[in-house]
């Protein structure tokens, strides 16, 4: 089990990784996993955390399907043999010196750099949200804390009005917000009392996928459960002492009074030393600016970016992390060596649940939808949510973790 280095103290000899890897989720630890398994001999991972969690089973636990034991480890456990572990945070990055200054003083030099840390809620996006989650009455899959205390809330549900909201872009696997909106809806359906629930979904764009043959089976599920449903908005603001909520639409702004529960997901933005270390690109959320198909910065050519914070121009997802880990682990090698750099495609998976037994598993890239060679490839299926609830974890910490990919 990794010991996590605590960094060195002033005046000791600073340390220096030949490949310093940012960020401990499953883009971190997948893509450090990876190299070792390639060959490479020296792979620092910067992680405050203690723990690791698989996050796609958020989902589930703000659902009643899962318990937020199914979803963590402790980051010692998921750390591949060989890595070097600092559990710190980056405070700054200097590209031009090669090196990284940690919150608890140290500087860590590198000659490859790679930023994955994730996004961060961007609370202040939306004035009032945090409070309501301290209140109670709001909540959601996406943080953490607030994921087991999501169904319980859901479940006591019988009457008044619901609000369920999709984050805009840049999100983490943004359309899978839907999952525990639509699975609530089958359960209150089954239990008899969704014709006494007011249920509002809030999409950022016209379509809830955008995804042509996939968006016809989530609008026939809205159409199924009676849910209105708003397109091209965004939460906008929340009273949480009055209970509500306002969603910024094409035509003005509407309010939803006396919400008896939000499943608001906050917006989301990249650390914000991304930007003050002059690696941000365009992006008002602050990403990493890479080449998206090299994943490597259109600056910095010894520092590269996958996972969510990185402008990869495409929906992140786990299963995107998947192929994105396959061609940064083999660019960073080849580049070392002179030879030709492998191109990331956009692939991603966006799982969405219609039921709580049924899953639709819609893949895509830049080019379009990419459809398994199934009929009617998108239809919502058991086994797709056995594979996704199930057969996935256990391949994310028995293999994906350990580089197996």
């Amino acid at each position: 089990m990794p010991t996590p280095l605590r960094g060195p103290r002033t005046g000791e000899p600073v340390p220096h990784a030949e490949v310093l890897v940012v960020g401990g989720g499953n883009a971190g630890i997948s893509l450090a996993a990876k190299l070792l398994r390639d060959g490479a001999r020296d792979v620092v991972l910067l992680e405050p955390s203690p723990v690791h969690r698989y996050r796609p089973l958020l989902n589930y636990v703000g659902s009643g399907q899962a318990t937020p034991a199914d979803v963590e480890r402790p980051t010692s456990t998921v750390v591949p043999p060989g890595c070097r572990w600092v559990q710190d945070a980056v405070a700054s990055v200097q590209p031009a010196a090669r090196t990284v200054l940690t919150r608890r003083g140290a500087t860590i030099g590198y000659t490859t750099l790679v930023v994955c840390p994730g996004m961060r809620e961007d609370w202040a996006a939306t004035p009032g949200l945090q409070d309501a989650y301290t209140a109670g009455w709001a909540g959601s899959t996406y943080v953490p804390s607030s994921a087991p205390l999501v169904w319980p809330a859901l479940k006591g549900l019988r009457e008044g009005s619901v609000v369920f909201t999709v984050p805009p872009e840049p999100a983490p696997c943004g359309p899978t917000a839907l999952k525990p909106a639509l699975m609530a809806c089958d359960y209150w359906r089954r239990a008899g009392v969704l014709g006494n629930l007011d249920v509002t979904v809030v999409l950022p764009d016209a379509e809830p996928l955008g995804v042509a043959g996939a968006d016809e089976h989530l609008e026939a599920a809205f159409a199924r459960y009676g849910v209105t449903v708003l397109r091209r908005s965004r939460l906008a603001s929340v009273d949480p002492v009055l209970r509500t909520v306002e969603i910024a639409t094409p035509t003005g702004t509407r309010r939803l009074d006396d919400v008896a529960y939000a499943h608001a997901v906050p917006h989301y933005r990249a650390p914000e030393w991304i930007t003050e270390s002059g690696l941000g690109g365009p992006s008002p959320a602050g990403l990493v600016d890479i080449d998206p198909e090299t994943l490597r910065s259109r600056r910095h050519d010894d520092v590269w970016a996958i996972g969510d914070a990185a402008g990869i121009a495409t929906r992140s997802s786990g299963g995107a992390l998947r192929k994105q880990v396959k061609v940064l682990a083999h660019n960073i090698a080849a580049a070392s060596r002179g030879r030709r750099l492998h191109s990331y495609d956009g692939y991603t998976v966006m799982p969405v649940t219609t039921s709580r037994r049924r899953l639709m598993l819609v893949q895509a890239d830049r080019k379009g939808p990419r459809p398994l060679p199934l009929l009617n490839p998108f239809a919502p299926r058991p086994s797709a949510f056995w594979f996704d609830r199930h057969v996935l974890p256990q391949v994310y910490f028995r293999r994906l973790l350990r580089g197996k990919v």
